[in-house]
């Protein structure tokens, strides 16, 4: 029997994405895992903390922990997620009874890509999918999480994809969560600038760990009436599997 790995779905995905989840599973399954889902998760609190509701977001948080109590391991689609768990759980839950289960459950939290490549060392997963395509480093994933080279390791190993990479992409789209709508204006000149550099390549696909940057691209794009579109990367790594 497989490693027993234990999901986290992100609202977003869970209620506009769902198949990113499905195809993370699949992935997962494809490793040689044993997948389980709580059916009780429900956020990890970084909305409510990002807009400065601490005690609710404590309390969000809370839930987590109890009901990733037993996980051996947690895998998320979303570096954004992980980042968060990783480096605001330890300091909101700092000098309570907690702390320590705290500490041992952001260090055994993984966004995909990390865990495939670093935890399982496995980085071919027979997938193929020819296209043409660029990838964009989320702010989270390269400066929350330290994520760079594991994604392209994967898609290096995609049968027929070309991954070709824009200027500036470690450069952030301009969502930040609740930053998209209190400085929409900004935001939006931020997109343009990261759909203008991924459409110099010629490529057909942006691909990123972060279906929230996808997700502000994407509507960006609609907006332009670029032809470009966005997948995930659980998406890429599950073709043809």
């Amino acid at each position: 029997m497989g490693m027993t790995v234990s999901i986290f779905i992100p609202c977003f995905i869970d209620q506009l994405y769902p198949q990113v989840g499905f195809n993370m599973v699949k992935v997962l399954e494809k490793a040689g895992c044993v997948v389980k889902y709580n059916t009780n998760q429900t956020c990890c609190g970084q909305p409510a903390f990002n807009a400065g509701f601490r005690g609710e977001a404590k309390e969000v948080c809370s839930k987590f922990i109890k009901d990733f109590s037993d996980a051996e391991y947690i895998v998320a689609p979303s570096a954004s997620c992980v980042g968060f768990i990783r480096n605001y759980y330890p300091s909101l839950f700092n000098n309570s009874s907690v702390h320590n289960n705290v500490k041992a459950l952001a260090e055994r939290t993984f966004e995909l890509s990390e865990f495939l490549v670093n935890v399982l060392q496995v980085d071919d997963l027979g997938a193929s999918f020819p296209a043409k395509a660029t990838y964009h480093d989320s702010c989270a994933a390269l400066r929350e999480c330290k994520i760079k080279n594991e994604p392209r390791q994967l898609l290096s190993k995609v049968k027929g994809l070309e991954l070709v990479e824009m200027n500036d992409n470690e450069t952030c789209c301009g969502f930040g969560g609740t930053f998209a709508v209190k400085f929409d204006t900004i935001s939006v000149a931020m997109a343009d600038q990261k759909i203008t550099n991924a459409a110099t390549t010629n490529a057909e696909y942006i691909i990123s760990t972060d279906m929230s940057c996808l997700m502000h691209l994407e509507g960006c794009i609609k907006h332009k009436g670029s032809g470009l579109k966005v997948l995930h990367l659980a998406d890429v790594l599950a073709s043809n599997l």
